[in-house]
Protein backbone atom coordinates (compact mmCIF):
# COMPACT_ATOMS: atom_id res chain seq x y z
CA UNK A 1 0.00 0.00 0.00
CA UNK A 2 1.47 3.35 -0.99
CA UNK A 3 2.38 5.81 1.71
CA UNK A 4 0.73 9.24 1.55
CA UNK A 5 3.19 12.08 2.04
CA UNK A 6 0.67 14.90 1.79
CA UNK A 7 -2.83 15.66 0.48
CA UNK A 8 -3.37 15.28 -3.25
CA UNK A 9 -4.44 18.92 -3.51
CA UNK A 10 -1.20 20.13 -1.95
CA UNK A 11 1.44 20.65 -4.63
CA UNK A 12 5.13 20.99 -3.90
CA UNK A 13 7.47 22.74 -6.34
CA UNK A 14 9.71 20.54 -8.49
CA UNK A 15 13.26 20.03 -7.26
CA UNK A 16 15.90 22.17 -8.89
CA UNK A 17 18.66 20.67 -11.00
CA UNK A 18 21.29 21.77 -8.46
CA UNK A 19 19.58 19.94 -5.60
CA UNK A 20 19.12 16.85 -7.75
CA UNK A 21 22.79 16.92 -8.78
CA UNK A 22 24.01 17.36 -5.20
CA UNK A 23 21.80 14.50 -4.02
CA UNK A 24 23.15 12.32 -6.85
CA UNK A 25 26.74 13.06 -5.80
CA UNK A 26 25.93 12.30 -2.16
CA UNK A 27 24.12 9.08 -3.07
CA UNK A 28 26.92 8.16 -5.47
CA UNK A 29 29.41 8.14 -2.61
CA UNK A 30 27.09 5.99 -0.51
CA UNK A 31 26.56 3.68 -3.51
CA UNK A 32 30.30 3.10 -3.75
CA UNK A 33 30.32 1.85 -0.16
CA UNK A 34 27.28 -0.37 -0.81
CA UNK A 35 28.91 -1.82 -3.93
CA UNK A 36 32.19 -2.48 -2.10
CA UNK A 37 30.36 -4.45 0.58
CA UNK A 38 28.29 -6.33 -2.02
CA UNK A 39 31.45 -7.20 -3.97
CA UNK A 40 33.13 -8.46 -0.81
CA UNK A 41 30.12 -10.65 0.05
CA UNK A 42 29.94 -11.96 -3.53
CA UNK A 43 33.67 -12.75 -3.50
CA UNK A 44 33.40 -14.57 -0.17
CA UNK A 45 30.47 -16.68 -1.38
CA UNK A 46 32.05 -17.40 -4.80
CA UNK A 47 35.38 -18.33 -3.21
CA UNK A 48 33.64 -20.64 -0.76
CA UNK A 49 31.59 -22.36 -3.50
CA UNK A 50 34.40 -22.71 -6.05
CA UNK A 51 37.17 -23.28 -3.55
CA UNK A 52 39.71 -20.66 -2.51
CA UNK A 53 42.68 -22.15 -4.35
CA UNK A 54 40.81 -22.45 -7.64
CA UNK A 55 39.21 -19.01 -7.18
CA UNK A 56 42.65 -17.47 -6.61
CA UNK A 57 43.99 -19.17 -9.74
CA UNK A 58 41.02 -17.88 -11.75
CA UNK A 59 41.64 -14.36 -10.45
CA UNK A 60 45.34 -14.48 -11.31
CA UNK A 61 44.55 -15.80 -14.80
CA UNK A 62 42.13 -12.91 -15.37
CA UNK A 63 39.13 -15.19 -15.73
CA UNK A 64 37.08 -13.18 -13.22
CA UNK A 65 37.24 -9.86 -15.05
CA UNK A 66 33.84 -9.08 -16.50
CA UNK A 67 32.11 -11.67 -14.30
CA UNK A 68 28.43 -11.54 -15.37
CA UNK A 69 27.34 -12.94 -11.99
CA UNK A 70 29.03 -10.09 -10.15
CA UNK A 71 27.70 -7.53 -12.62
CA UNK A 72 24.13 -8.77 -12.17
CA UNK A 73 24.53 -8.91 -8.38
CA UNK A 74 25.81 -5.33 -8.20
CA UNK A 75 23.04 -4.10 -10.51
CA UNK A 76 20.43 -5.85 -8.35
CA UNK A 77 21.90 -4.67 -5.04
CA UNK A 78 21.97 -1.06 -6.21
CA UNK A 79 18.39 -1.30 -7.48
CA UNK A 80 17.23 -2.76 -4.16
CA UNK A 81 19.09 -0.02 -2.28
CA UNK A 82 17.47 2.83 -4.21
CA UNK A 83 14.04 1.21 -4.59
CA UNK A 84 13.83 0.51 -0.86
CA UNK A 85 14.27 4.18 -0.01
CA UNK A 86 12.13 5.46 -2.90
CA UNK A 87 9.18 3.19 -2.08
CA UNK A 88 9.32 3.54 1.71
CA UNK A 89 10.03 7.20 2.41
CA UNK A 90 10.52 8.65 -1.08
CA UNK A 91 14.04 9.78 -0.25
CA UNK A 92 17.49 8.29 -0.36
CA UNK A 93 20.01 9.54 2.18
CA UNK A 94 21.30 12.18 -0.23
CA UNK A 95 17.77 13.32 -1.01
CA UNK A 96 17.04 13.69 2.71
CA UNK A 97 20.04 15.99 3.11
CA UNK A 98 18.89 18.23 0.23
CA UNK A 99 15.18 17.97 1.15
CA UNK A 100 13.90 16.51 -2.11
CA UNK A 101 11.58 13.53 -2.53
CA UNK A 102 10.29 11.23 -5.29
CA UNK A 103 6.53 10.86 -5.23
CA UNK A 104 3.52 10.33 -7.46
CA UNK A 105 1.55 13.34 -8.62
CA UNK A 106 -1.10 12.61 -5.96
CA UNK A 107 1.46 12.79 -3.12
CA UNK A 108 1.88 9.04 -2.56
CA UNK A 109 5.02 6.92 -2.62
CA UNK A 110 6.15 5.29 -5.84
CA UNK A 111 5.75 1.55 -6.42
CA UNK A 112 8.54 -0.99 -6.90
CA UNK A 113 7.68 -1.04 -10.61
CA UNK A 114 8.03 2.75 -10.85
CA UNK A 115 11.35 2.51 -8.99
CA UNK A 116 12.49 -0.14 -11.49
CA UNK A 117 11.52 2.13 -14.40
CA UNK A 118 13.45 5.06 -12.85
CA UNK A 119 16.49 2.94 -12.12
CA UNK A 120 16.38 1.16 -15.48
CA UNK A 121 16.11 4.41 -17.42
CA UNK A 122 19.07 5.94 -15.60
CA UNK A 123 21.12 2.75 -15.98
CA UNK A 124 20.32 2.49 -19.70
CA UNK A 125 21.35 6.06 -20.49
CA UNK A 126 24.55 5.75 -18.47
CA UNK A 127 25.35 2.35 -20.03
CA UNK A 128 24.77 3.57 -23.58
CA UNK A 129 26.96 6.64 -23.08
CA UNK A 130 29.72 4.54 -21.50
CA UNK A 131 29.66 2.01 -24.34
CA UNK A 132 29.65 4.78 -26.95
CA UNK A 133 32.59 6.53 -25.33
CA UNK A 134 34.50 3.22 -25.06
CA UNK A 135 34.01 2.14 -28.66
CA UNK A 136 33.98 5.51 -30.39
CA UNK A 137 36.50 7.13 -28.11
CA UNK A 138 36.83 10.37 -26.18
CA UNK A 139 35.32 12.25 -29.11
CA UNK A 140 31.88 11.22 -27.82
CA UNK A 141 32.42 13.19 -24.62
CA UNK A 142 30.52 16.07 -26.18
CA UNK A 143 27.56 13.65 -26.52
CA UNK A 144 28.02 11.88 -23.17
CA UNK A 145 27.76 14.92 -20.91
CA UNK A 146 24.51 16.22 -22.49
CA UNK A 147 22.99 12.73 -22.35
CA UNK A 148 23.72 12.42 -18.64
CA UNK A 149 22.48 15.97 -18.04
CA UNK A 150 19.26 15.26 -19.97
CA UNK A 151 18.70 12.26 -17.77
CA UNK A 152 18.38 14.35 -14.64
CA UNK A 153 17.84 17.91 -15.89
CA UNK A 154 14.18 18.74 -15.38
CA UNK A 155 12.35 20.27 -18.32
CA UNK A 156 9.02 21.74 -17.20
CA UNK A 157 9.76 20.20 -13.80
CA UNK A 158 10.16 16.63 -15.12
CA UNK A 159 13.33 14.76 -16.04
CA UNK A 160 13.50 11.71 -18.31
CA UNK A 161 13.41 9.42 -15.27
CA UNK A 162 10.36 11.29 -13.95
CA UNK A 163 8.55 10.83 -17.25
CA UNK A 164 9.31 7.13 -17.63
CA UNK A 165 8.26 6.31 -14.06
CA UNK A 166 5.28 8.71 -14.02
CA UNK A 167 6.55 10.35 -10.85
CA UNK A 168 8.09 13.66 -9.84
CA UNK A 169 10.97 14.87 -7.67
CA UNK A 170 9.74 17.68 -5.44
CA UNK A 171 11.27 20.05 -2.93
CA UNK A 172 10.15 19.17 0.57
CA UNK A 173 9.37 22.21 2.72
CA UNK A 174 11.05 22.63 6.07
CA UNK A 175 8.91 21.27 8.86
CA UNK A 176 7.76 23.84 11.34
CA UNK A 177 8.52 22.86 14.88
CA UNK A 178 5.49 22.83 17.13
CA UNK A 179 5.83 24.56 20.46
CA UNK A 180 5.04 22.50 23.55
CA UNK A 181 2.47 24.09 25.80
Amino acid sequence: MPRRFHDAEELFPPATFIKRALAIIYDGLISIAVLLVATWVYTMIAGWIIGWDQYEQMAEAGQLSGDPGLTFTLFLVLYLFFAYFWTRIGQTLGMQVWRIRIENLDGTSVSWTQALLRYGTAAAVIFITMVASYYVGPATLFLTVPAILALFLPINGLSITDRTSNSVVVQVPKETKKKKL
